[in-house]
């Protein structure tokens, strides 16, 4: 498993909107990942908060990474893609704002599945935004396509 330097680092290679946006990976284990990301002149809309396109990168890559993550561990190839995507916005995103996704167990189950069966499986990921008083800013659910290459 990589640190989350070396995740940021390959954010500003293969994905530098997620880079110049100011998302940044905080940790992540087989059980969650947390994004951090902070309200900036960079990533806001004209309402002088975050940009609801920046919250779903910073979502989308607690799940993904995690995902990622357990594909890696399961020393297999796999395609994997979103498929669907569902967003709800609670509050103004100001300041510094967490996104976290702790659904490691049901990512390893998936996986496992895909391999046993040589199916392809679907899984939503759930990651909430939260802000430093602890209020949820908003919540993303990514529906991901998992297959095994062959």
């Amino acid at each position: 498993m990589k640190s989350p330097f070396q995740y940021n680092i390959y954010t500003f290679f293969k994905l530098p909107s997620v880079w110049w946006c100011g998302i940044r990976v905080k940790s992540v284990n087989e059980k969650s990942c947390l994004i951090g990301v902070k309200h900036r002149w960079i990533n806001q809309n004209p309402f002088k908060s975050m940009f609801w396109a920046v919250q779903g990168m910073a979502g989308e890559l607690s799940t993904g990474l995690l995902l990622s993550n357990e594909i890696e561990i399961s020393k297999r190839k796999f395609s994997m893609l979103v498929l669907n995507n569902k967003a709800n916005f609670s509050k103004k995103a100001t300041g510094k704002i967490l996104f976290s996704c702790d659904q490691g167990s049901e990512i390893r189950e998936s996986i496992n599945l895909a391999i046993s069966s040589g199916e392809p499986q679907t899984i939503w990921l759930n990651s909430s935004g939260i802000d430093s008083s602890g209020d949820v800013v908003s919540k993303f659910s990514f529906q991901w396509t998992l297959k095994v290459k062959k």
